[in-house]
């Protein structure tokens, strides 16, 4: 009897739920109706008056009519003075009464009663294109009410044989594609903002996993370190070593969130950022500066890095964004090491080939055949707790913007070895580029 009690109560709380969300969903629908209605409102207040005088003396019409115009203009006023000129239950009805008015209805009489007029097949055309940019049911609803109400009003004051014509028949197929169109328009913009918004949520789960750990680590080395000296009497000299480390960590994981934090920022503004090169960078330089910056764990895992500089080379780059590619390079194979528990990683410089390279190696945990297209995807990463996801890609797209090229293989549980290859630059290029 609990147990169906206790799914009933669920069933409930879900129905409730559901019922929450689609009331979401309608007040948001109403509030951009009615952010678009006060826009619309302003135009009609102006221009329903405004193009009486245009219709019937500069270029006049067939059938113009400033009552119809003047209670358009009436019902646009309450809100041009006020957003919600009604109490909110009637707001509703007021903006779908005062929409199919203006639009459907006020345009399809008055392109009726000129008989379709080019200036009104025009109009109404605008007028319909307007009109779906409503939310597109909605709009359906209000154009079939007003066209219909329209068409028996000119039955009532005018021959009804004509809403049968040709020139009328004719430009159904348009309106209808035009509706069409603009419903699938608006279907677009709303799978695009919903890919921007799974975008931004993506990247914003990478960073929040990237900083999250050192944050924990930060935490349990300062709580560490204020129980060491919460004990009573001096530290020892025990403590002030196990103090001292976790001190360390602190500084290691401070500089990882900044290196981070570099990273992700500098990701974002590639696409805008001039990424081509400006100088001409020894690659040897780079490699033992990132070396030498670099925040190793510990000792050994320092020693696991080796430099074979066979023959250093200059390339065409710029320095700060070759630091980012090494220093990509090396904390992915770092954590390939720790992955696997085992490995070491060369770091080759071979200026001497005929196309200059840079190689990276490690005999850590490789990488599956499957995995290998997507390591350069942006927000790729594996496993996806491994990481950010953006530090190949950016890599691969600042090599890109130098003519240079990166590429990969590996063997999963054996090796993984990046190839990056410059572009030669001549000793003549060279020279007149430094005298330069």
């Amino acid at each position: 009897m609990a147990q169906w009690t206790d799914k009933v109560k669920a069933a409930a709380s879900k129905r409730q739920q559901t019922m929450l969300l689609w009331l979401v969903r309608q007040d948001r629908q109403y509030s951009h109706a009615s952010t678009r209605f006060m826009m619309l409102a302003w135009v009609g207040c102006i221009a329903l008056p405004l193009y009486y005088a245009v219709w019937t003396w500069w270029f006049p019409q067939e059938f113009e009519s400033l009552p119809l115009r003047l209670l358009g203009a009436a019902l646009c006023l309450p809100a041009v003075w006020s957003r919600e000129p009604f109490p909110p239950k009637v707001m509703p009805a007021y903006i779908f009464l005062s929409v199919t008015y203006v639009l459907p209805f006020f345009f399809t009489f008055m392109y009726l009663m000129n008989h379709g007029a080019a200036v009104w097949t025009q109009s109404l055309l605008i007028g319909l294109i307007v009109l779906f940019h409503f939310h597109t049911l909605w709009a359906l609803c209000s154009y079939l009410a007003g066209t219909a109400l329209a068409c028996l009003a000119f039955a009532l004051v005018d021959d009804p044989a004509f809403l049968l014509s040709p020139a009328v028949l004719e430009q159904l197929p348009l309106y209808g594609f035009t509706m069409l169109v603009v419903s699938i328009a608006k279907i677009g913009r709303r799978v695009l903002a919903q890919e921007k918004l799974a975008g931004m949520a993506h990247g914003l789960a990478a960073v929040s996993h990237e900083l999250r750990t050192p944050l924990v680590t930060i935490d349990a080395n300062a709580r560490g370190i204020n129980r060491r000296l919460g004990k009573p009497g001096l530290p020892g000299e025990a403590d002030w070593h196990a103090m001292s480390e976790a001190m360390a960590r602190i500084q290691f994981e401070v500089r990882h969130m900044n290196h981070m934090i570099d990273l992700f920022l500098l990701s974002a503004t590639a696409v805008n950022q001039q990424l081509e090169a400006n100088e001409y960078v020894s690659m040897a330089d780079v490699v033992e500066s990132v070396i030498r910056r670099y925040p190793f764990a510990s000792n050994s895992q320092r020693t696991a890095v080796s430099i074979d500089l066979r023959a250093d080379f200059s390339f065409a780059g710029r320095y700060e964004l070759s630091v980012v590619i090494v220093l990509n390079l090396l904390r992915n194979s770092l954590k390939a090491l720790h992955r696997a528990g085992k490995g070491r990683i060369r770091i080759i410089v071979d200026g001497a080939r005929q196309t200059p390279r840079l190689l990276f190696i490690d005999t850590g945990c490789g990488i599956a055949p499957s995995q290998l297209p997507l390591v350069f995807d942006r927000f790729y990463s594996y496993p996806p707790s491994s990481g950010s996801g953006i530090g190949l890609a950016l890599c691969k797209e600042i090599m890109g913007a130098w003519n240079a090229n990166i590429r990969l293989t590996s063997r999963e549980n054996g090796y993984t070895m990046f190839v990056l290859e410059f572009p030669r630059i001549h000793l003549a290029e060279s020279a007149s580029a430094l005298a330069a």
